[in-house]
């Protein structure tokens, strides 16, 4: 009896999770929009945060004290820069600030990269491909590790013959920015490809959603750029890669376990030069919420499609 109990006891609590999540996600969206898209990387202008808190104390960067930068760094900085493969070395606070906006350090053996958002000021991470759980069908000779002169990562994955893919990378909320909106990207490059003909995007907390519920969330992914009025559609970086965005979620207190971003490919074949860098973790605005809003690919829970 007791034990029936206790199993009601969790169903509850996650349910009434779920709607708490749910409510602070919707209420969130109708925030005043701030800035342009959250990215250190696409080619869209974007004020840097720290520029912004310039104004606001009427000085120049040049003037700010240690004090101001310290604020902007996470509070939890020592212990990141502590895990880095190579050490982080800094004279001011402000130098490692604008270092971290600017180039991003590798973690935990050199899989994880980590940085600071410029225009948020908010932690950004990217799981590298020797992290994430890749499953693929068709010639057991379709998935090969390589090496890219253009990634931060040693190695990455290249698929090729592979009718169907599944790709998956996780992160634990507690490692990003509380109070705060993210956005999932695969982020990749092409060679001699045809498009999935159904490609998906899905963002589930694994604490609370199974793979059927996600999947009812998913977005239409297009891997290669075209005009398209549905789904999302894949980008050219400034660092020579790929993104396209598998989804996005709302990151309350950091207190809901690990959240798992995945790509979802069918009915087609790679015929080689699909390479996988790995899932980039990174804060998002309301501009790029409008965008998907406008697009109708948004969903109306706590993790938007």
């Amino acid at each position: 009896m007791s034990q029936n109990y206790d199993n009601c006891e969790r169903i509850v609590e996650a349910v009434l999770r779920r709607e708490e999540l749910r409510q602070v996600a919707l209420y969130s969206s109708r925030e005043p929009s701030f800035s342009s898209i959250s990215s250190s990387f696409i080619s869209e202008p974007a004020t840097p945060i720290h520029d912004d808190q310039n104004i606001q104390l009427g000085s120049s960067s040049n003037t700010v004290n240690e004090t101001d930068w310290d604020g902007l760094l996470p509070s939890d900085y020592e212990d990141i820069i502590a895990r880095s493969v190579n050490p982080v070395a800094y004279a001011t606070k402000k130098d490692l600030y604008l270092s971290l906006c600017d180039s991003p350090i590798l973690l935990d053996r050199g899989n994880t990269s980590f940085q600071l958002d410029k225009t948020t000021g908010k932690k950004c991470y990217m799981i590298g491909a020797r992290e994430l759980k890749i499953f693929a069908d068709g010639d057991p000779r379709g998935l090969e590790w390589t090496s890219h002169k253009d990634s931060r990562f040693s190695s990455m994955v290249e698929l090729f013959l592979v009718p169907w893919v599944d790709i998956r990378g996780r992160i634990e909320t507690r490692m990003l920015s509380p109070k705060t909106r993210y956005a999932a990207y695969l982020v990749f490059k092409l060679g001699n490809f045809r498009d999935f003909e159904s490609a998906q995007g899905i963002i589930k907390y694994v604490k609370y959603d199974e793979d059927d519920e996600a999947e009812e969330r998913a977005a239409t992914l297009h891997l290669q750029p075209v005009k398209s009025k549905n789904g999302k559609i894949a980008v050219r970086r400034s660092d020579g890669w790929m993104e396209v965005q598998l989804g996005m979620f709302y990151n309350d207190l950091g207190e809901d376990g690990p959240v798992e971003a995945r790509m979802l490919g069918m009915k087609t074949y790679i015929t080689s030069g699909f390479i996988v860098e790995g899932i980039e973790f990174r804060p998002t605005t309301n501009a790029e919420i409008g965008r998907n809003r406008r697009k109708g690919i948004f969903s109306n829970l706590r993790i938007f499609g």
